[in-house]
């Protein structure tokens, strides 16, 4: 057999994608070799009583069943729990490294208040009592002053009760300024709108689809919810199932699939329509699937004719052609989309792009398509009434430019934050509340972030870990780690149903910590009035038993909810979102010759809850090496540029420059960085702070013009030898 060297990093990049990915050697692993680093607060529990309870992981958004096993009332493994509908017993690195979160060093064990300058780590510890009278104070004394609209909060989600808790506080308290984390969520939300004509997510039928072309999906490397990927990865290969993988570099999904198409970074909605006007012009579809497709087929020929798309994405014409016909001859065809985890929104044009493709083959709403699933509205809440302070301050404009007339779709522009905090905005941002979120160093320019963060006169953090935007803070209000509270964890991430999930605490709070739901109504309480009307609970476990209703039984019973039929939002799609210009990479292609993206790797959270001890000591040390962070590079634009494997170099871009190490890949496009998101962490502690560099202060925002959404996808860049 003839194997060619990109067959062959395939296949080596497979091979080692198969054994540290796969659900198994989790599975596998016993309490000894799981600590076996003897980290300094590994539990070491007496002998005692063995016995597991079941909860919810909400480490990510997969929302994975878990069962945690304890010995004399101490947790000492995470497993998968069995039979559950999302993982059914397996669990991925960041699930298996839970423990670590719940006794490490990181965690903030009490509530504090900032005694230094902002960013220097003095604090001083305060009781509950005083930190939620603090919080009541500050905002009462601004409210009063008919500046309720200057506060915002900004959480991880705005799905389930506690973050429907903040957004009631707001709303009771008078400011429109709940914003949430940005993710291909958002645009995934505003195409079903655009598309559909309604207000919901798309769900993916992954088990039963029979051919899957994927768009940079990361669909091993975290991409959904990653157990459930695992588990479908496995399954394709077993079926015999053709799977494409479109993306400029060999990331571990690429190495896995059946094929490889490499790609000019940015053109993947190209493609796209490209092999739309193929299907289009073959006129065997079920076209009946596309409201208003006749006046736009003269338009979709003529622009993406395939010698023209050919060029633009450097994607040879006969494999165009030949990707078309696998997708129209299969049975259930399915395109996905989402770079990577879909840590970035993206552009509509894209996924607007690649859902037109399961629509052309009637692949919406059944077995192995793509879903339109309504908003999940399970949660029962009592009307908030609002006194004429928060009806005045609700009037105000939002300081995102979210609703407004030119972006009057999109629900949250969080990418604008920054550039409103540092005067862009209609008015200052005085407090700021942050839950779940780590925007200082998650957010696209996080130098920039920093700068504006440090111009917010009162900041609170509600996280569990000394994280930096916690550093920021002049508030530390700790809520309990996931093991330790009850919440529900609704689970989205590519599921073709609606499903809920419940959070359990499998062990006592192991510091002074309280729950967040549990504090805002504390807060609002204290405030009194209309805000403490709007929450009549005595505490949180009493909110979500009320709000659940006839859910919170079954919850409590199997821990998980699954909705049996559910009636989507439309069966055709109205074309819509294709039309506006595609997103360029920032920069002067003079000044800046390269070009950087980013990728996910399952082994880097790339999000709110940082690496794990046990996950950085997974990561290749062709990714970090002691402390530096490395750029990955094609031999051949090394060359050019005077480079070879190792070498220390200075990266440049518009946004910032950081110096990093060389490492040599032939699974890259000529011309293209690629560098992993995740690292370059200044906060928590040294097995995490000070490995690598934080893509994030490399790459800025790039807006979408349709609908305003971040939708960068890399950024130019310059590379020479330091």
């Amino acid at each position: 057999m003839k194997v060619d060297r990109r067959s062959f990093l395939s296949f080596v990049i497979g091979g080692a994608a198969g054994t540290a990915l796969s659900p198994l050697p989790w599975k596998l692993m016993d309490d000894s070799s799981i600590w076996s680093q003897m980290w300094p607060w590994t539990p070491v529990p007496p002998d005692g009583e063995v016995v597991y309870e079941d909860s919810t992981c909400s480490l990510c958004p997969g929302g994975c069943g878990i069962s945690v096993r304890k010995v004399d009332n101490r947790a000492v493994k995470i497993e998968g729990q069995a039979g559950h509908p999302v993982n059914d017993g397996s669990i991925c690195i960041l699930g298996l490294s839970g423990l670590q979160m719940l006794y490490g060093p990181t965690r903030i064990k009490s509530p504090m208040k900032r005694i230094g300058e902002r960013g220097e780590g003095k604090w001083q510890k305060i009781s509950w009592d005083e930190a939620v009278a603090i919080l009541a104070e500050k905002l009462a004394g601004i409210r009063d002053k008919g500046e309720a609209h200057t506060v915002a909060a900004l959480a991880g989600s705005d799905s389930g009760t506690v973050p429907a808790l903040i957004q009631r506080f707001m709303t009771a308290y008078g400011s429109p300024n709940f914003m949430r984390t940005p993710s291909q969520r958002d645009v995934d939300e505003l195409a079903v709108k655009a598309l559909f004509g309604g207000d919901g997510r798309t769900g993916f039928d992954v088990e039963n689809a029979d051919y899957i072309l994927s768009f940079g999906s990361g669909f091993v490397d975290g991409w959904g919810s990653p157990v459930r990927m695992f588990k479908a990865a496995s399954l394709w290969r077993e079926k015999n199932i053709t799977v494409v993988q479109v993306e400029p570099r060999l990331s571990n999904s690429a190495a896995k699939a059946t094929r490889w198409i490499p790609i000019n970074p940015g053109t993947e909605a190209d493609l796209a329509l490209g092999i739309a006007a193929i299907l289009v012009e073959g006129d065997k579809l079920d076209t009946g699937a596309v409201a208003g497709l006749g006046r736009w087929k003269s338009d979709l020929l003529a622009t993406y004719a395939t010698e023209s798309v050919s060029q633009t994405t450097g994607v040879p014409a006969g494999v165009i052609l030949d990707l078309a016909k696998g997708f129209a001859g299969a049975d259930r065809p399915l395109a996905l989309c989402g770079r990577g985890k879909g840590l970035v929104a993206g552009s509509l044009r894209e996924t607007a792009a690649v859902y037109l493709l399961n629509a052309l083959t009637g692949n919406i709403n059944r077995e192995g398509g793509m879903w339109a699933i309504p908003e999940a509205d399970y949660i029962q809440w009592p009307d908030v009434a609002t006194d004429s302070l928060a009806a005045a301050g609700l009037e105000q404009p939002r300081i995102d430019g979210a609703g407004a007339a030119k972006y009057a779709d999109a629900r949250y522009l969080t990418n604008r934050l920054a550039d409103s905090v540092n005067g862009g905005g209609p008015y200052p941002v005085q407090v700021l509340l942050v839950a779940g979120a780590n925007p200082c160093h998650d957010l696209p320019d996080s130098q920039r972030v920093k700068a504006a963060f440090a111009r917010i006169p009162f900041i609170v953090s509600f996280s569990s870990f000394q994280d930096e935007t916690a550093a920021m803070a002049d508030l530390l209000l700790p809520d309990h780690v996931y093991l330790e509270r009850y919440e529900d964890v609704p689970v989205g991430a590519g599921l073709a149903q609606q499903m809920i999930g419940l959070s359990k605490p499998v062990v006592s709070p192991q510091f002074n910590t309280r729950h967040l739901g549990e504090v805002l109504i504390l807060t609002a309480k204290a405030m009194g009035g209309s805000i403490a009307d709007a929450f009549p609970w005595d505490d949180y476990e009493t909110c979500l038993e009320e709000t659940l209703a006839e859910k919170w039984d079954a919850l409590m019973e199997t821990g998980v909810w699954v909705q049996a039929d559910t009636d989507p939002v439309a069966d055709r799609i109205q074309l819509a979102g294709m039309d506006s210009p595609a997103v360029q990479a920032e920069g002067d292609v003079n000044r800046f010759p390269l070009l950087l993206v980013p990728y996910d790797s399952i082994k880097l959270t790339s999000g709110y809850v940082g690496e794990a001890p046990f996950m950085i000591k997974a990561v290749a040390d062709t990714v970090i090496k002691g402390t530096d962070g490395f750029v990955e590079i094609n031999p051949q634009t090394a060359r050019a540029v005077g480079l070879g494997e190792g070498d220390r170099a200075t990266l440049t871009t518009p946004r910032g420059e950081a110096q990093v190490r060389v490492h040599l890949f032939d699974g890259l496009q000529p011309g293209v960085l690629a560098m992993a998101r995740g690292l370059g962490h200044t906060a928590y502690d040294g097995y995490l702070a000070g490995k690598g560099v934080n893509v994030n202060e490399l790459i800025g925002p790039v807006e979408d013009p349709s609908t305003g959404f971040d939708a960068a996808w890399g950024i130019r860049a310059m590379l020479v030898k330091a």
